[in-house]
């Protein structure tokens, strides 16, 4: 293939690279709008006063409005102990472990509201179990917990007994038997009253949105580049040609392009030079 032909191809693959390039551009901004929603989120409600958890989940069945994301919520009730549940593969700071996950039945026969009560390391004498589970505190309880959406299930991955391999609400609810468990969010801890030790409790997110808008760039840049070759080489060879057709014409061999230019005074000294020897 030659000629038009084939310039023709090398540009129809441009455009396809830059299709692709432009997609995963977009996919980028994408995942950057997302983190920075995540920001807003916790700019909006980390520091809230705490609220009754039925301004934001009437019942236990509510969608969760991820604008609500971090909002602390204030409830009592009995920690149902008995079904308590690890989370499993949970690192933090470089390090293996499990979440704990303890039952909040609420007074009033409100519901059920799954307690994140923190974070553990795996154990030093069996990996599959911790070692040490700071007990949660027996009968009433006051506790201000934030609250986030539930995890997807992930398919392939399963848990021993007492065990999750995710925070999939549904699916702890039908585990844990227990009647009204709340679907829909559930609660990380933020305090306890009356206080007693915990695991180690959940840091404020970090405000950096990552890296996402600058790889937006670059695959926009990435496509520029390839339409500027295209366009570098087609100009390119077209003077060449013009340059053929001259000599032609004219019997006078055709410039080499690889060379400076005859015009170019320091190329010219230097041939100059190399003729004299």
């Amino acid at each position: 293939m030659t000629g038009p032909r084939r310039w023709l191809g090398y540009a129809a693959l441009v455009v396809v690279f830059g299709v692709i390039c432009g997609l995963l551009s977009w996919w980028q901004f994408a995942r950057n709008e997302e983190a920075n929603e995540r920001i807003r989120q916790v700019v909006d409600n980390w520091d809230e006063a705490p609220v009754a958890l039925d301004s934001v989940l009437p019942a236990s069945d509510a969608v969760f409005d991820p604008a609500d994301t971090w909002t602390p919520v204030e409830m009592t009730g009995v920690y149902d102990v008995a079904n308590q549940l690890f989370v499993r593969g949970r690192p933090r700071d470089g390090q293996p472990g499990f979440e704990i996950l303890v039952p909040l039945v609420l007074d009033g026969g409100d519901g059920v509201l799954i307690v994140d009560r923190g974070w553990v390391p795996v154990g030093e004498r069996q990996a599959e179990v911790p070692d040490v589970v700071p007990p949660a505190p027996q009968g009433p309880v006051t506790v201000v917990a934030r609250l986030k959406v539930g995890e997807p299930s992930v398919p392939g991955r399963s848990a021993p007994a007492g065990q999750v391999a995710t925070i999939e609400l549904p699916l702890i609810a039908a585990n844990i038997a227990l009647p009204d468990v709340y679907t829909g969010a559930y609660g990380l801890l933020a305090t306890e009253t009356p206080a007693v030790p915990t695991p180690a409790l959940f840091d404020r997110p970090s405000p950096d949105p990552g890296p996402h808008l600058s790889y937006a760039v670059q695959w926009i840049l990435f496509a520029l580049f390839a339409a500027s070759a295209l366009i570098w080489a087609i100009f390119n060879e077209r003077r060449a040609r013009n340059d053929e057709v001259e000599a032609a014409r004219t019997g006078i061999p055709a410039p080499d392009r690889r060379r400076p230019r005859v015009g170019d005074a320091d190329s010219a000294e230097e041939d100059a030079l190399l003729d004299s020897r």
